[in-house]
């Protein structure tokens, strides 16, 4: 695969990040989080300012940045009939959807035994109370969505899943067929697309997925720190989350009560939390019209992505190491993966002293279980790309 034509080169954005100094480290933990542009640091001041400046009036401020994320995460999904709501954390959104479910009524959910831990910790408690919990094996991907629709009926009350798995980027295709099997027994599908957007263009009429629930974030690929995460509602939903924050009724606290019943707002309101640190959207707005700026698109990013990752590849398989020790999963063409390439180990300690030795030699990884995932970025020249990888050739030889 061809670097790409498209502007900016790695060279021009490495300016833009002095204080992570890309320019000087080689940060492959673009799976984890990229490194933050300059933009963010300002925009965290900016925010302290307004504070000091307009007191209680601050939240005017605070809201046209909180919807210019909204917008911006609106907009990465082709999204012109849903709402969002902004959230800390995807956990803390998960929640407020698990607490809307019927499960009284519906007491079973259906998932993959590939989630992220917000997922699978959560559903694993609700399991331990009583609610039936299906992990459909997220091995082989190819029909992962086939047998996710299967397991779907009248008796469940909501599908979870991810849009790419975080432990293999592999991407999961068919998410048409689960959302088709959700509508024909009324029930409610939830897609994390968070190791999608910003790295897999991920558009929910593409997908078939209008109907669906979609959580996620900036933190990883978006480069927009903690506190970004967004649910994203169906239009027309009606639905009464258990879990609810006083934001949910800021439409309804000047008119009249009714004591026997909670009032909810209309819209994102519905699933709105509670009193935030407005930090995380000053930064979020300034690093999404940084993206505008440098022409970072979907389409130059995944552009962008498929090579760095192509590259990676084939530097590895050039290190001829050991596939008993260490290996990729070359049976997968590489247009299904996502924004990192995962070497899987013998074992997780193997996967551990990888990323150890490369650490003490300069290159920042991680692992997850017996993965080492690579995790590039816009700013990563081909030059520190390859040598990563030729470090690890030289960590794995020396076991070290």
């Amino acid at each position: 695969m061809t670097s790409p034509r498209s502007r900016p080169a790695p060279e021009e954005l490495i300016p833009h990040y002095a204080h992570f100094r890309v320019g000087e480290r080689t940060l492959l933990t673009g799976h984890s989080h990229q490194a933050w542009p300059d933009v963010g640091l300002e925009a965290q001041r900016r925010a302290w300012l307004d504070a000091a400046e307009l007191v209680d009036d601050k939240w005017d401020a605070v809201f046209r940045k909180w919807e210019r994320v909204a917008r911006g995460f609106s907009a990465l999904m082709g999204d012109g009939e849903g709402d969002v709501v902004l959230g800390s954390n995807t956990h803390e959104l998960v929640v407020r959807f698990l607490s809307a479910l019927p499960l009284g009524e519906r007491p079973r959910i259906v998932t993959t035994d590939g989630e992220f831990h917000s997922i699978r910790r959560q559903l694993d408690r609700l399991a331990e109370e009583g609610i039936e919990v299906v992990k459909v094996p997220a091995d082989p991907v190819d029909s992962l969505a086939e047998r996710l629709a299967a397991q779907v009926d009248g008796g469940t009350a909501a599908v979870l899943l991810s849009a790419v798995l975080f432990e293999t980027a592999r991407i999961v295709p068919g998410l048409e067929r689960v959302a088709a099997a959700c509508g024909l027994h009324g029930v409610e599908l939830l897609v994390d697309a968070y190791h999608a957007l910003g790295v897999v263009p991920f558009t929910l009429e593409r997908e078939g997925l209008g109907g669906a629930f979609v959580v996620g974030g900036g933190y990883k690929y978006l480069q927009l720190g903690e506190g970004n995460c967004f649910l994203r509602i169906p239009a027309g939903c009606t639905m009464r989350p258990v879990v609810t924050g006083w934001f949910s009724e800021f439409g309804t606290l000047s008119g009249e009560r009714d004591p026997g019943r909670v009032p909810y707002g209309e819209g994102p309101a519905r699933f709105a939390g509670s009193t935030f640190d407005p930090t995380s959207c000053y930064r979020g707005a300034a690093v999404m019209d940084f993206f505008g700026e440098q022409g970072l698109t979907p389409e130059y990013l995944r552009e962008t992505s498929r090579y760095q990752v192509n590259l990676l590849a084939s530097t590895f398989d050039a290190l001829d190491l050991d596939p008993r020790a260490i290996t990729r999963d070359r049976t997968c063409p590489m247009e299904s993966v996502g924004g990192f390439l995962a070497l899987r180990c013998d074992e997780a300690a193997r996967a551990a002293m990888a990323v150890s030795g490369l650490r003490r030699r300069g290159v920042r990884v991680d692992a997850r279980g017996r993965f080492v995932r690579f995790g590039p970025a816009p700013y990563l020249t081909d030059t520190r790309i390859v040598d990563a990888m030729s470090t690890l050739g030289e960590v794995m030889r020396a076991g070290t």
